[in-house]
């Protein structure tokens, strides 16, 4: 036995938990299980980190357990090779599942980092670039009334920039592009050019009818155009780029640098999404951002999770010269941390304790249960009974 293996830190357990927040919207509950773990050590840091994957957040709970049995004994501190560890070394890799997996893990190892040098991760990853982060909240209404009312409510909170649903609320190819034509009109009718909007399509759109979103929308000057078309589809991505007043941005289904790899070669995004829940974590985010950086393009990481999550972007946003903004301005989530963060006129304050800089309440998280989330609930469907999607 060395000498490095006597004195180093150990982990010595990994636990996953799936609490479920339920969410009422006028008439409607929805339910949301989360995906956590904490890794213990032999020096009683622990840490914590998410994955929560929609509709799958038992089957990524099992995943990061799978990896244990390598985690066990090992050092926290060797971030890195953990991670090509896991994504490399047992053959099979990709997919939603088992990056959100390692993503979750990474994140505990950082917050592990953290607390064994006593400061945020922002500053063990070159520093902080900025003091506050500029976030964006999301609202809904399937009527103009009601999304102009949400949008007015939200400025009056304080925020500066929300995002809403531009395309999918009506399906139908003939009407689509007008509907997302007067949803945009009745926000700036409402609450005129004084804040950012942000047009989510969900990949729904095809290339004809997102080239007819980019043209009929541009003059309401959104921020960005989300998900104008399905993320798979690189080369259409990459034709709408070149022909789009509007940025285009795209990432959120995406994972690790390779994924994001033949994004950024072919010109497919103007704004790029990584999710550090899944795309691998927060140091693979990094290199996704340094990526991005050297095509000059900006960064505005995907996150309507909750404040593990948010605390992971967080951490990257401050360290991330090319950030834009941040989703996750609903803050949910709140109960699962003793200190939640907080907006103040449409920005969240950079934490300055170690680590991600929240602490789980476990409490709450075993008092509230796993409920499963039924994807049937959730899906769309065209007329002819089709499902489209979500």
């Amino acid at each position: 036995m060395s000498l490095g293996d006597i004195f180093r830190m150990k982990i010595t357990k990994v636990a996953t938990y799936n609490p479920s927040e339920v969410l009422e919207r006028g008439n409607r509950t929805f339910i949301q299980p989360l995906t956590l773990v904490k890794i213990d050590t032999d020096e009683g840091i622990s840490g914590i980190g998410e994955g929560t994957l929609e509709t799958k957040e038992k089957t990524v709970a099992a995943c990061i357990m799978e990896h244990e049995r390598y985690l066990l004994g090992k050092d926290p501190l060797q971030i890195e090779k953990h991670w090509q560890a896991m994504y490399k070394g047992t053959y099979w890799r990709g997919g939603p599942v088992l990056n959100s997996a390692i993503s979750a893990i990474e994140i505990a190892l950082w917050d592990i980092v953290g607390k064994y040098f006593n400061t945020p991760i922002y500053n063990l990853l070159g520093g902080r670039c900025r003091d506050k982060i500029r976030c964006y909240v999301g609202v809904g209404g399937n009527t103009l009334e009601r999304l102009a009312d949400n949008v007015e409510l939200a400025v009056k909170a304080g925020y500066s920039a929300v995002k809403f649903m531009a395309y999918g609320v009506d399906d139908r190819m003939l009407n689509a592009v007008d509907e997302a034509e007067r949803r945009c009109k009745a926000v700036r009718d409402r609450v005129g050019d004084k804040i950012d909007i942000m047009l989510d399509c969900h990949g729904r759109p095809s290339l004809q009818i997102a080239l007819n979103l980019v043209q009929n929308l541009a003059k309401y000057k959104p921020l960005w155009i989300e998900e104008p078309l399905s993320p798979e589809n690189v080369n259409a991505m990459a034709e709408l780029c070149r022909h789009s007043r509007i940025p285009i941005a795209t990432g959120e289904r995406i994972f690790t640098k390779w994924g994001f790899r033949e994004l950024l070669e072919k010109g497919a995004a103007h704004i790029i999404q990584p999710d550090p829940i899944h795309c691998g974590g927060i140091l693979e985010t990094k290199k996704i951002a340094a990526m991005a950086e050297s095509y000059f393009l900006q960064v505005a990481p995907h996150c309507p999770y909750f404040q593990v999550a948010l605390a992971a972007s967080i951490q990257i946003d401050a360290c991330i010269p090319n950030f834009l903004i941040q989703e996750g301005g609903e803050l949910r989530g709140k109960w699962l941390v003793k200190e939640p963060f907080e907006v103040e006129s449409g920005y969240i304050k950079l934490p300055t304790k170690p680590g991600l800089g929240v602490e789980l309440n476990i409490d709450a998280v075993e008092e509230r249960p796993y409920k499963p989330r039924i994807p049937e609930a959730y899906m769309t469907y065209r007329e002819d009974g089709s499902i489209e999607e979500l």
